[in-house]
């Protein structure tokens, strides 16, 4: 009766998820589909969705899950049962492709690359952060972190310098990094250096500038390239105004 066609009839009865998950749990996904023809709440109609994957109908369930889209339907709910029913299908590259980059958000972007790459082991790391990075466009320095751990390093350096990146992120890279790569920890510490002169970080201090700068000379003296780090350098700050906070902080050090 409550969830029937006719509108006289229909309405709230706080016992039907209960009831839907023990039909499908009897596997009774007829019943399911006969009761769920009327047009209802995401919350209910997901039953029906799972009803026809159980029943070998993946397209159809497909098919009915998107037409539920919409603002009673959260789009991650829906990415993330279709993507579970394309994998229980053995599509994993049609899984992959239509919803795996969207269904496994986590609270940061390495989270989220972590549960992707998880989800997905078979893909190649390079062409699957290059897919996630794709889905930010404008924000690809987000991942830097993930290509980090990934043990991307080119590919971190070079999406730190493809949009504003945390300096202090990169400083700490930098730092972590000075005598295992210290080649990527000079590339780090100047980027660093290059997004604090264009203003970028939160509550920057004249400590973070130090840091980063220590970083980078530590790094270059590991990998023996002192002297051109320093002239790197010394073009990075000098793109900043003489009243600029790097400038007044290094240019005596650089003899800026």
């Amino acid at each position: 009766m409550a969830l029937s066609p006719d509108k006289t009839l229909r309405g709230h009865f706080h016992g039907t998820p209960a009831c839907l998950s023990a039909l499908y749990r009897a596997e009774r996904f007829a019943e399911i589909l006969d009761i769920l023809q009327t047009e209802t709440f995401w919350h209910y109609k997901r039953w029906a969705v799972r009803a026809l994957a159980a029943v070998g109908e993946t397209s159809e369930a497909i098919r009915m899950a998107e037409s539920c889209r919409g603002p009673w339907a959260p789009d991650a709910e829906v990415d993330a049962l279709c993507e579970e029913i394309l994998l229980e299908a053995c599509q994993v590259e049609e899984a992959y492709r239509r919803y795996g980059l969207r269904a496994n958000g986590g609270g940061t972007y390495l989270a989220t690359f972590r549960n992707v790459a998880r989800k997905y082991p078979h893909k190649p790391t390079p062409e699957l952060l290059a897919d996630l990075v794709g889905t930010t466009p404008g924000d690809e320095a987000k991942w830097f972190a993930a290509a980090k751990e990934a043990g991307l390093y080119e590919e971190a350096l070079d999406l730190a310098g493809r949009s504003p990146c945390d300096p202090r992120t990169l400083t700490r890279a930098a730092r972590d990094l000075s005598e295992e790569r210290p080649s990527f920890a000079v590339g780090a510490g100047l980027l660093a250096l290059r997004w604090l002169v264009q203003g970028h970080g939160y509550d920057i201090t004249g400590a973070d500038v130090w840091a980063a700068y220590s970083a980078t000379m530590r790094a270059a003296e590991a990998c023996g390239t002192l002297v051109e780090t320093r002239r790197c350098l010394e073009e990075v700050v000098a793109q900043e105004p003489p009243s600029g906070s790097v400038v007044k902080i290094l240019g005596r050090e650089l003899g800026l």
